[in-house]
């Protein structure tokens, strides 16, 4: 797919206001079917590096806690049975040995790095669905569904666990864990954020909040994902630095797409009922920039109005917040590239991953 829009990038920061009236855009997201591009090879590529080492890894566990993370990867059934899941698309483990090429290393330099993100990630999944009391993950039963909260639990903080240790032993890990734990407090903070958004009115979450909401919760594992395989790699400060800027920007295009997704994608695509996102009353961007438009008052009131979410989406849409979205997740994504420009080496397919990642189904 192809994209008809140019963007510019007007603020550095990922935190700069935005207009009351939203831009009208024209790109593949903005258009009525959220299709599914063709994943990259990257993923494919990093996946088989990284694979043994997870496996290694959780293989580590107890056997019950173990049994629940392989279940939670994709791996196995509840009972420990065989499964062919696909599991995740291993977007982090993947920027992870990029960044150790974007440093100029080799790959499995940054293996380390890829499964302590994994791991990581697989851990706020777990965290995450207790707290949203999502059923579902991937298409199955949500860990916390299918093994109890308190396993889930248990699950979760074995796997972070498992993460720091991951990364404690490999050559530089010491440094590394600073970059993880320094991840992992921005993460925390933009899922508390997230969590207070629910208790708030419509009209009182600002575009600008949640972008910085977006870049702690969803950026700070990306930006530190690469961040990391460039560590490991031997890499000079500013060049893990941009990398980590890169990707908090990167996070803020992905959970931006994934808002377009959470409204108006294709249930047989992201295992999503549509307009899901409205009906759990979440205060995504398209429909904060919706609400600072003309229409907001009306929309405020839809929203407010039980079994109205299909006349709610649609007008977001009119509104012109979806288009929003899709032009303010190209701005971020143009803003990565540019501090991907400088780097001393790009690794192949690290461009095509980013652009993957905002026309992506989840």
């Amino acid at each position: 797919m192809t994209t008809t829009t140019s963007l510019t990038t007007s603020t550095p920061e990922s935190t700069s206001p935005t207009t009351s009236t939203p831009p009208t855009v024209s790109t593949p997201l903005a258009s009525t079917a959220v299709t599914a591009p063709a994943p990259p090879p990257a993923l494919a590529r990093c996946h088989a590096l990284v694979r043994p080492a997870l496996e290694a890894a959780v293989g580590r566990l107890h056997p019950w806690v173990g049994e629940m993370a392989a279940y939670s990867f994709g791996w196995c059934e509840v009972g420990g049975a065989p499964a062919g899941g696909p599991g995740g698309k291993g977007v982090r483990q993947a920027l992870a040995l990029l960044g150790a090429e974007a440093a100029g290393g080799p790959a499995a330099r940054g293996v380390p790095a890829a499964v302590a993100v994994e791991l990581v990630h697989a851990f706020s999944l777990l965290h995450d669905d207790i707290m949203d009391g999502d059923d579902l993950r991937r298409r199955r039963p949500a860990v916390w569904r299918a093994y109890g909260t308190g396993p889930a639990v248990l699950a979760g903080d074995a796997l972070f666990a498992l993460a720091v240790e991951t990364l404690a032993t490999a050559p530089g890990g010491p440094g590394a864990v600073r970059l993880l734990s320094a991840a992992l407090t921005d993460l925390v903070r933009g899922q508390a954020d997230d969590l207070l958004f629910a208790t708030r009115p419509w009209t009182s979450v600002s575009p600008r909040e949640y972008r910085l909401m977006a870049e702690h919760k969803t950026g700070a594992l990306l930006g530190c994902a690469l961040a990391l395989g460039a560590t490991l790699a031997g890499a000079p400060a500013d060049t893990v630095s941009a990398l980590d800027r890169a990707g908090r920007q990167l996070g803020v295009a992905f959970q931006l797409a994934d808002d377009v997704l959470g409204i108006w994608g294709d249930p047989a695509v992201t295992g999503k009922p549509v307009h899901g996102d409205l009906r759990e009353r979440k205060k995504t961007f398209p429909v904060l920039a919706a609400l600072g438009s003309p229409a907001g008052p009306r929309l405020a009131r839809l929203l407010d109005t039980p079994g109205r979410t299909g006349e709610a989406a649609a007008l977001v849409e009119e509104a012109g917040g979806r288009a929003a979205a899709v032009a303010e997740a190209r701005r971020h994504t143009a803003r990565a590239e540019a501090l991907l420009a400088g780097l001393p080496a790009e690794p192949a397919g690290l461009r095509g991953l980013l652009e993957f990642l905002v026309r992506r189904d989840l």
